[in-house]
């Protein structure tokens, strides 16, 4: 015979189930959700560039995040030293205030297109789990490395490496 606690319990496993399915978090193998359709506002760096067969690092970031702001100038140097070779660094600014977010972009003056989440779609869908996370993406469109936080010079190497392996993989067609 069905208990009425028996049932109780059975109806909250199924509440917290659906819940659980409702999450769209990312993970590695995942295909990255579309950066054009997320409706990102640029804010520095030019508009969004083409990211189609190439190796992209998606890093979501905000100003009152102090890790963020110390993983800005590794994200320069990538850049700098990767971009010819087929790398791109897209930053994706949170904050819900526009106007912390463009002084940070400013301050920092970084050499990669950094952008605006002003509706909060992007970092919904994705389900970003700490400021900062890095989502490193192949060339076929699905996360290969996931990020959470910032640790300097360790953080630093460990990207470099992996950017390394994506980028010496043969383009797909």
């Amino acid at each position: 015979m069905w208990s009425p606690n028996f049932l109780v319990r059975g109806l909250a496993a199924l509440v917290l189930l659906g819940a659980g399915l409702a999450r769209a978090d990312v993970k590695v193998g995942d295909v990255f959700p579309s950066l054009p359709a997320a409706n990102l506002v640029p804010l520095a760096g030019g508009e969004l560039p083409a990211t189609a067969g190439r190796v992209v690092l998606v890093d979501f970031w905000a100003s009152w995040c102090g890790p963020c702001k110390a993983s800005f100038p590794m994200m320069t140097k990538l850049q700098k030293d990767l971009s010819a070779r087929g790398f791109t660094v897209v930053a994706v600014g949170v904050d819900e205030n526009a106007a912390a977010a463009a002084t940070f972009v400013k301050k920092l003056a970084p050499v990669f297109p950094t952008l605006h989440d002003r509706e909060q779609s992007l970092v919904r869908q994705v389900v970003v789990p700490t400021m900062p996370t890095s989502y490193l993406i192949g060339r076929d469109g699905r996360v290969r490395f996931l990020h959470e936080g910032f640790h300097g010079d360790a953080t630093e190497r460990q990207v470099r490496q992996e950017i390394e392996t994506l980028l010496a993989e043969k383009p797909t067609s």
